[in-house]
């Protein structure tokens, strides 16, 4: 991720200061100061079911920074401050109605890393894997694994003590860590750990007249008890440990600025076996009975939520047992007494299985057969051994409120992670949630276990804490946090003194039935749920495209859920006002490459893409001028090129041509060709019946003709008659991208009453067109059966020989490829036969992920050209410096062009490498 890189739009419009706040703050800090609409709208939400509007926000660079921040808000009438990582906390303690602490900007280094004493210090915004990843060398780990451990923080793990997967073996957050450096709301600075090292004046003494409360109000036999202030951990026969109490006091206590954290020894040899039960209530009741035999990790999941993943063993429910070599898997299959097992030895099969449950926090927001769900009662936790009962009630419970979820989570520990389809957007639902938030409370209780299980309170359980632990320890987590919190400056409303938990939900204003206001990508955006999968930043490898804006700048604007959330807040109104016509969600989308990752690879099927679409028609409607040149150029380059052709290459050879056409002076306009493909095909003669239709999308006809020649040819080898459509088609990819979406309907229609009377396949050569007319196509024209018809039919090249050639055999190539699979094929189309095409013609290596920057006109636009270029040195460039002498494979006109630009290869279709190993190579 480069940090440096700025989207050069107007950072710090709208600033609102109407006190003073922020200019004061820039006075006194080195960090960044942001009180813009942008920055106040991405930062109203978190990943729960919350919202609040702060003030402003603050990326501070250092401990001193955060103390001055602190001084001046104290000074501005104790203004709130809440400290905030990632922005993942289910609960809604990450957000806040005065400043907002970015600590990820700056805050997120590794301070030093010791090997033989085990420990690491760090910062408050690194990111797990980052820590992972500088321990792994030395054979260690960080213990704690929550599922986002791909983006949460440090500091966002202390403050929920957030446990993970492994924690049956390695425990939680708060067990791993050894000294914290807090600065409290009062300006004090502390330095926590054991024998009652840092507490605050006060603390200590108060804790001392209530020993007998301390030792009888915790719930025993719970490894996942989150809920409240670990107030207990400050007895005196458990070393009065500060630092351990202070964790999961999620940002009410005091701001961390420094870690010192303990590292754990990885497994030697790690194998994942996967139990098979009948059900769930089996796989519970058998969880607590296979911990006495050391499994690192002891995860459920029913069928629900696994929706017919490949590699599990049979059953309708699946414990995740990782164990540490080929004899712990053995003993412990044999301990399982499971319906059946699978022992996954290959790294590469326990990444895919392991990802199934790391998607789950996403996966489970869409329930089967339809319907959004959302946290809420997200990760409460019982003793192991009552988890199958609890879960037994649980379900019951849900039945008789007419709600449905996937329960899921960490079994072995008793906790269970669920996502439930509350109606969050009408009176009569919201007060549905209320009550079944206090039925559940009452049946985790009554099962003796814990509100939260890992990721806090907040303002999702702290109003329901008296159900656990009574109004008397209640009472003193308060006077806890008045001793550390006099003024009540941090986080204030959550964990202690609480708001109401049915009060400040997201979902409030979003009108149920969409109009057209903004209120219907609003409410499609609103999906996004923050889990915050698009924020995955550093070094990338495998097939995942998103989100490649957010991996080039590291801004939250940038990134799926920013984007997601501006919209939102465009159709609330309230801190965004000026709906289709905001600036905000504008610049925000303007770095959007409408790659389509998102559709795939975010866990609940946010598609920018098509809300970026939507809003670019809404935004410039009835402002044609308004529009960039390059919507009216490479926008309708379709129409230009079927006009003009070639005589378009001397247009653009005029000075000034490349300026006048909105296109950035770094990049040189591909060259029409002399003929074009569909003029190459009327002049040749074939005798064979045609068995498809080939699409001649523009791309192919105009630009780069060859790969249609070359995919003729293979077609016809492999005894496959061609034809093309009867006149002019266009699925209308530049129209959509540009947001013309009146255009690309007329385009569409257009080309539907030509491919009226087709039948049978239709073979599209360019990724991008065959995506769009899978999906853009029938969604624009959602009433055309036409539509729907002629999107059925699309096949890529390398579909159309696995099923319409079976038997066809290749030419044997035998040749290394490198390059990238377009990245809409990634996230519409598939890659499996193409896959399996390369297998059997004898092309070895795997094609990059990511998104090759070019990304149709994006790339062209001025303003885009660095970005663009940052995005392929995320995982094209590098991978094509890695390779020797390449055969460099990338389907894209797009791909190919920008590995033309920026390197000295060139780029081929399959279709190309084939026809060529037939001896008619062009």
């Amino acid at each position: 991720m480069r940090r440096g890189l700025r989207h050069p739009g107007l950072v710090g419009r709208h600033q609102e200061d109407p006190s003073g706040l922020a200019s004061d703050l820039r006075a006194a800090v080195a960090g960044d100061v942001d009180f813009s609409v942008t920055a106040r709208a991405l930062t109203t939400m978190d990943a729960s079911n919350y919202r609040r509007v702060p003030a402003g926000t603050v990326a501070p660079r250092d401990a001193a920074d955060v103390a001055a921040v602190l001084e001046v808000c104290r000074a501005h009438g104790t203004t709130p401050v809440v400290a905030r990582g990632a922005g993942t906390s289910i609960a809604g303690q990450a957000t806040g109605t005065g400043v907002v602490l970015d600590l990820t900007r700056h805050m997120d280094g590794i301070v030093s890393l010791d090997p033989s004493a085990r420990t690491a210090v760090v910062r408050p915004g690194l990111v797990l894997d980052r820590l992972r990843a500088a321990a792994r060398p030395h054979g260690l780990t960080f213990g704690p694994d929550p599922s986002t451990h791909s983006r949460c923080t440090l500091g966002g793990m202390i403050g929920n003590n957030a446990c993970g997967a492994h924690s049956v073996a390695w425990g939680t957050t708060a067990d791993n860590v050894r000294s914290l450096d807090v600065v409290t709301y009062g300006g004090a600075a502390l330095t926590l750990g054991r024998d009652g090292r840092g507490a605050p004046d006060g603390l200590l003494g108060l804790i001392d007249r209530n020993l007998a409360l301390l030792r009888t109000g915790y719930p025993a036999g719970l490894p996942r008890r989150i809920s409240g202030y670990a107030l207990d951990a400050l007895l005196p026969e458990r070393g009065v440990d500060v630092v351990r109490s202070f964790c999961g006091s999620e940002g009410t206590l005091g701001v961390v600025t420094e870690a010192t954290v303990a590292l754990v020894p990885l497994p030697a040899e790690p194998v994942l076996v996967v139990l098979g039960y009948a059900d769930e209530s089996a796989a519970a009741d058998a969880a607590a009975g296979l911990l006495p035999h050391g499994p690192l990790t002891v995860e459920g999941m029913a069928a629900d939520l696994v929706r017919g993943a490949s590699g599990l063993p049979r059953g309708g429910a699946w414990l995740f047992c990782e164990v540490d070599g080929a004899g712990a898997a053995a003993r412990l299959v044999r301990a399982a007494d499971a319906l059946d097992a699978a022992v996954v030895r290959d790294p590469a099969g326990q990444r895919a299985l392991w990802r199934i449950r790391e998607d789950a926090a996403g996966t489970a927001t869409r329930l089967p057969g339809g319907g959004d769900a959302w946290p809420g009662w997200e990760d409460c936790a019982v003793p192991p051994a009552r988890l199958g009962a609890y879960l037994r009630e649980f379900r019951a419970l849900l039945a008789e409120f007419g709600l449905r979820g996937v329960p899921y989570g960490h079994f072995g520990d008793g906790c269970v992670h669920v996502r439930i389809d509350f109606d969050l957007w009408t009176e009569p639902g919201v007060r549905d949630f209320r009550r079944f938030s206090e039925a559940v409370a009452d049946l985790v209780v009554a099962h003796g276990g814990s509100l939260s299980g890992e990721h806090g309170d907040g303002r999702a359980r702290a109003e329901l804490l008296p159900r656990m632990y009574g109004d008397e320890l209640v009472g003193l987590f308060g006077a806890v946090k008045d001793v550390w919190d006099p003024d009540g400056g941090l986080n204030p409303g959550t964990l202690v003194r609480p708001e109401p938990l049915d009060s400040g939900l997201r979902l409030t204003g979003l009108p149920v039935v969409a109009t057209g206001t903004g209120a219907g990508v609003g409410r499609a955006a609103a999906r996004c749920v923050g889990v915050a999968k698009c924020r995955v930043a550093g070094p990338s490898t495998g097939p995942g495209v998103m989100c490649p804006s957010y991996r080039a700048t590291g801004e939250e604007k940038h990134s799926t859920r920013g984007r997601a959330r501006l919209l939102h807040e465009m159709a609330l109104g309230e801190v965004i006002t000026d709906g289709w016509r905001s600036e905000e969600v504008r610049d925000a989308l303007d770095l959007c490459l409408s790659c389509k990752g998102c559709r795939s690879d975010c866990p609940v099927g946010v598609d920018m893409a098509a809300y970026k679409a939507e809003f670019l028609d809404r935004h410039y409607a009835r402002r044609p001028l308004a529009r960039p040149r390059s919507h009216w150029t490479m926008g309708r380059l379709p129409g230009w090129l079927a006009r003009f052709g070639r005589g378009l290459n001397a247009a653009m050879a005029l000075p000034f041509a490349a300026r006048l056409a909105g296109v950035t002076p770094e990049r040189a306009m591909p060259r029409v060709a002399e003929r074009s493909f569909v003029s190459w095909f009327a002049e040749r003669a074939s005798n064979r019946t045609p068995a498809l239709t080939l699409w001649p999308d523009t791309f192919t006809n105009h630009l780069a003709p060859e790969v249609g020649e070359a995919a003729v040819r293979v077609l016809e080898d492999a005894g496959l008659g061609v034809e093309l459509p009867p006149g002019r088609v266009c699925c209308g990819l530049t129209y959509v991208s540009t947001g013309q979406l009146g255009a690309a309907r007329k385009v569409m229609l257009r080309t539907l009453d030509v491919t009226g009377e087709l039948t049978g396949p239709v073979v599209v050569l360019e990724p991008s067109c065959a995506a769009t007319l899978r999906t853009d196509l029938p969604e624009l024209l959602p009433d055309d059966p036409r539509a729907a018809r002629l999107a059925s039919s699309v096949v890529t090249f390398a579909e159309a020989l696995e099923t319409l050639a079976p038997d066809w055999t290749p030419p044997r190539l035998d040749r290394p490829v490198t390059g990238q699979t377009h990245c809409h094929q990634h996230a519409v189309l598939g890659d499996g036969a193409d896959r399996r095409l390369r297998e059997k013609a004898g092309l070895t290596g795997e094609l990059a992920g990511g998104c090759c920057g070019l990304a149709g006109n994006f790339g062209f636009e001025a303003g885009h050209y660095e970005v663009s270029v940052a995005c392929a040195e995320d995982q094209l460039l590098p991978a094509l410096r890695a390779a020797e002498h390449p055969t460099v494979l990338a389907d894209g006109f797009s791909c190919r062009t920008q590995i033309a630009d920026l390197t000295e290869h060139r780029g081929r279709h399959l279709a190309e490498l084939l026809a060529e190993g037939l001896g008619e190579g062009l």
